[in-house]
């Protein structure tokens, strides 16, 4: 007899349906073939099935069994299929109805005792469902709450076997789950650091906020000790808080890199990502034989943050050019090209030579000129050219760190921020582009119709890219956050003083 079962696969970030066939010849010596490009970890459902079906108090068929994963020129990756093919031996032997299995997905790994298993990528798949006009999808009953994120589809947290096959039997039916969880405010995060307790450093603070209005990438320099680490782990604490679009979208990378917290079905804050210089080029971009979401997707819509940005790899670096412009990361091997979202913060900190203490008033530095500008000269000019906020970050003196006064605290910078982020998304909700959320997403288009400026900006715009010798995406990126600025200051039109601000954090010197 012949059953059909439908499940789903993962390709990138992306669930694909999967049709589970399983057919039974009960006059053949006793077999099981598994078809449909699987991978070990598919082949080895075999004899998950078996022992689960045992061990449930249910009947393994005899015969020859072929299953068949449709369509068969995708390759089947991980152990989600056990629970359709459980289901579709059940089906084919008369174990269970074969009507109950319409318009609904099955997916999840079975142990040996016949219990399910959590498994990645639940939220992509519970979304291709609700595309797929599926009604009832059943998982894991840990799974259960990432799942029922997807509105329109019922979902059946599944905690065996065993009681699946007494709810298809209608004897003990298992209630689908009723998600209660709401998207939390920014306010119920709790925050390590908090900008009131940074002493000093007002001009850095009033840079970090800048660029938290607008998503526009930093870099610091300065000595060690000067708080640049510490300025970059409280920036989270005055970004806006989550949109549900971004929540989810969030939820989905995470969900399908293995990441998501096992009591967090939805990610409710900005992601902060620090990996360490000696990254490789797959943890940092992505890849891998299956490819996977690097630290840049994991960032999406929060910040990447990279210490020591000249120990990093040349190689490392020069690939965060084109995430940086485009906001997405394509990752191509022989088997086909994904691509993965990469809209991301870069915050960078770095000493100005490799001693740390060139420039510094107070203490001597060790480093020849040349081994200072080799140093410097890590970092590559298209690079920085990408990089809006160029900011030095100075010694703090024992004054400022002695004063028991607090500073500003981060809920009221943040407010500020929020402020101008509600402009931005008023100014763009015309043209209707889900990609244009913040400043440092428009592209020329939009600079030329929102950023318009005077003729006192046209000059002090000419004399900048003089002297500066600005390039055209310098002076783009300029516009775009002359632009935050005047929106941190409740402004329509971009002032003079606000090009002044934005032109200041241009690097003086260029490599």
């Amino acid at each position: 007899m012949l059953a059909k079962v439908l499940s789903c696969s993962v390709v990138g970030l992306e669930g694909t349906a999967v049709e589970v066939e399983v057919d039974i010849y009960t006059n053949s010596l006793p077999s099981i073939t598994l078809v449909g490009l699987p991978d070990a970890a598919v082949k080895e459902s075999t004899e998950r099935v078996r022992a689960a079906l045992v061990n449930s108090g249910l009947l393994y068929p005899r015969g020859r069994v072929t299953v068949n994963l449709a369509p068969a020129d995708l390759r089947k990756v991980g152990p989600v299929y056990d629970l359709p093919i459980a289901v579709g031996l059940l089906a084919a032997s008369g174990q269970v109805p074969a009507d109950r299995l319409e318009r609904s997905l099955f997916i999840g790994e079975l142990s040996l005792d016949g219990t399910l298993r959590h498994i990645d990528g639940v939220l992509p798949m519970a979304h291709m469902a609700q595309q797929q006009g599926v009604e009832t999808v059943y998982l894991p009953e840990v799974d259960a709450p990432e799942a029922a994120l997807v509105q329109g589809i019922d979902v059946i947290p599944v905690p065996s076997l065993s009681a699946l096959v007494t709810h298809l039997r209608d004897f003990d039916r298992i209630p689908p789950y009723v998600h209660d969880r709401t998207l939390q405010e920014v306010d119920d995060v709790a925050y390590t650091v908090d900008f009131a307790d940074i002493k000093g450093q007002e001009h850095v603070k009033r840079a970090l906020e800048v660029a938290a209005a607008g998503a526009h990438n930093v870099l610091m320099t300065g000595p060690p000790g000067a708080g640049k680490t510490l300025m970059a782990r409280s920036l989270p604490s005055i970004l806006p808080k989550l949109t549900l679009e971004e929540a989810l979208d969030i939820t989905r990378i995470y969900s399908v890199a293995g990441q998501l917290p096992p009591d967090q079905p939805l990610i409710t804050h900005r992601p902060f990502r620090a990996p360490h210089h000696t990254i490789s080029h797959a943890g940092l971009v992505g890849g891998g034989r299956l490819p996977q979401p690097g630290e840049i997707s994991l960032a999406h819509r929060g910040v990447l943050f990279l210490d020591e940005l000249p120990e990093f790899g040349p190689h490392n670096l020069e690939t965060l050019r084109q995430p940086l412009e485009d906001r997405t990361v394509t990752i191509s091997r022989a088997q086909g090209s994904l691509t993965f979202p990469a809209n991301f913060m870069l915050v960078g900190a770095m000493n100005p030579c490799p001693c740390g203490w060139h420039g510094d008033p107070q203490h001597e530095c060790t480093c020849s000129p040349a081994v200072v500008s080799r140093y410097q000269k890590r970092l590559s000019g298209p690079l920085l050219d990408r990089i809006d906020i160029h900011v030095e970050v100075p010694r703090v003196d024992f004054e400022k760190l002695s004063d028991s006064r607090r500073g500003e605290p981060s809920r009221a910078i943040r407010q500020r921020v929020e402020a101008a982020r509600q402009r931005q998304r008023r100014r763009f909700a015309p043209l209707n582009n889900p990609r244009l959320m913040t400043n440092a997403d428009m592209g020329p288009a939009e600079i030329r119709e929102f950023c318009p400026v005077d003729d006192a900006g046209h000059s002090l715009l000419r004399a900048a890219m003089r002297q500066l010798q600005m390039s055209a995406r310098a002076y783009h990126r300029t516009l775009k956050l002359a632009r935050t600025i005047a929106d941190l200051a409740g402004s329509e039109r971009i002032e003079t003083v606000h090009l002044a601000e934005a032109i200041q954090y241009r690097p003086r010197w260029q490599v």
